[in-house]
């Protein structure tokens, strides 16, 4: 399934993605129009009337005697669609544990687990709230959907310049990191930097008792 997907975001085959893309795009722009129980009503009942001629044209070849009997669409009804003991445990156990790491994450962030990590869900959130404003869910799936089919397809292209931008990126990107850590080590106070790297004095050792003097023996 997922080998399917690739080639089919990466153009492996022109014509199946072509058709694939087409028609994700003509589905969620008629989403705009309509409902998305009417859009899916809509898309079954042609795909239905499809099916149907195609099965009435074979039958009519059949009772002609030009077609041995063969159902067009045998190959279809004949797939295996159902899943084993050990994938249906495999697909729960990673659906679970996707899950769990879902929350696990979501926990560490609302709670500040790690300050700078919350930081940036905060300013996250606080751009999903303009995001919000200004589109609908429905846009971002549609743009999402465009990107996905278009973008292995412009880096196919654009191999070379998108690497080279992107190890320039890096560069400055590892400039601007070096800078501001420099600027954090200058900030720091003199005195605190020296008291964290003063030698500790070594402990002084406990005084030693005399040892009590024996009673001469009477003569």
């Amino acid at each position: 399934m997922a080998t399917k997907a690739v080639d089919l975001l990466y153009w492996r085959s022109l014509p199946q993605t072509g058709v694939v893309f087409t028609g994700l795009v003509v589905v969620l722009a008629s989403m705009f129009q309509l409902s998305t129980i009417t859009v899916l009503s809509h898309l079954l009942l042609a795909l239905m009337g499809l099916t149907t001629a195609v099965r009435l044209y074979y039958k009519l070849l059949e009772l002609l005697r030009w077609n041995p009997g063969l159902h067009p669409f045998q190959s279809q009804l004949d797939e295996d669609g159902t899943l084993t003991d050990e994938a249906t445990v495999a697909v729960v156990e990673g659906a679970v544990l996707r899950i769990a790491f879902a929350l696990t994450e979501l926990k560490r962030l609302v709670f500040i687990g790690s300050v700078v990590d919350s930081i940036k869900f905060a300013v996250f959130l606080y751009l999903l709230t303009h995001v919000g404003v200004a589109t609908s869910g429905l846009t971002l799936v549609m743009a999402g959907v465009i990107t996905a089919f278009s973008v292995p397809l412009l880096y196919r292209k654009q191999q070379v310049r998108i690497r080279r931008l992107s190890r320039s990126l890096r560069t400055t990107t590892k400039r601007i990191k070096t800078m501001f850590m420099s600027m954090y080590r200058k900030v720091i106070p003199a005195s605190a930097a020296a008291s964290d790297h003063a030698p500790t004095p070594p402990p002084t050792p406990a005084p030693v008792s005399p040892a009590p003097k024996q009673k001469a023996k009477a003569k």
